[in-house]
């Protein structure tokens, strides 16, 4: 019984699928697992298909060919999904408060107002990201990094077993992004929340992440950190 809980479950498994946009086909021929747990972190050039893929993963879009197969311990309504931000988004007028209980949302249910316990996630959430004293500021007026702090949060509050990050970091400075990965890396430790981010830093994806998925149209490379490190892919794409 002990050995069996320490064995990590598939939660997710893409067998060679496609994407794309009406007649053009953005990804092919992509296969890759994601176990419970994992810090996977998506790589390539811009262009290189990994928000599309992410999209894919969230339930925006459906693969072309192939299928994407969700174990029975996780279901897309278990997985808290931060999108890149547009300027609107940015400057949506509600409250902290708000923006994060709204992630409760993501949750199947029939009542249609929040409940003791939804609040009390909440304020959890919010005080692990540090932003309770920000709970009642409207959040079009917080800067970039507070207002990511503010979507972690919301992305907690959707699940606890997941979570899919498209460039969380895309606009802040070097010492809020700093911050924000160690945040994202510390849900992954401290409560082993598996975590697929798409990020253009790939030396700061290959220190905080156990597997790379490294893409180009299709995959190029998938597997551990380690061997990513001394893969022919690797070496080329970090210059190392």
């Amino acid at each position: 019984m002990k050995e069996s809980k320490k064995q990590k479950k598939t939660l997710i498994q893409c067998d060679n699928i496609a994407i794309g946009y009406e007649n053009m086909t953005v990804l092919e021929h992509v296969s890759f697992s994601v176990e419970q747990g994992d810090y996977l972190c998506v790589v390539g050039e811009n262009g290189a298909g990994k928000s599309t893929l992410i999209k894919c993963l969230a339930g925006l879009k459906k693969p072309m060919e192939g299928e994407i197969v969700f174990s029975d311990e996780i279901t897309r309504r278990d997985v808290g999904y931060l999108p890149q931000q547009t300027a609107i988004q940015r400057d949506f007028p509600a409250s902290v408060r708000e923006v994060v209980m709204s992630g409760c949302l993501n949750h199947s249910r029939l009542i249609p107002f929040y409940t003791k316990a939804d609040r009390e996630r909440a304020c959890q959430n919010m005080e692990e990201l540090g932003i309770t004293g920000l709970a009642d500021k409207s959040y079009r007026e917080l800067s970039g990094g507070q207002q990511q702090r503010v979507l972690l949060a919301r992305a907690l509050c959707a699940s606890n077993k997941m979570l899919i990050l498209d460039e969380p970091v895309t606009g802040l400075d070097p010492i809020v992004t700093g911050e924000i990965y160690s945040i994202i890396k510390e849900i992954n430790k401290k409560y082993g929340m598996t975590i697929i981010m798409v990020s253009h830093d790939v030396k700061t994806a290959v220190r905080n992440a156990n597997r790379i998925l490294h893409l180009k149209h299709t995959v190029r490379f998938f597997g551990s950190t380690e061997d990513y490190l001394r893969s022919t892919t690797g070496k080329e794409f970090i210059g190392g």
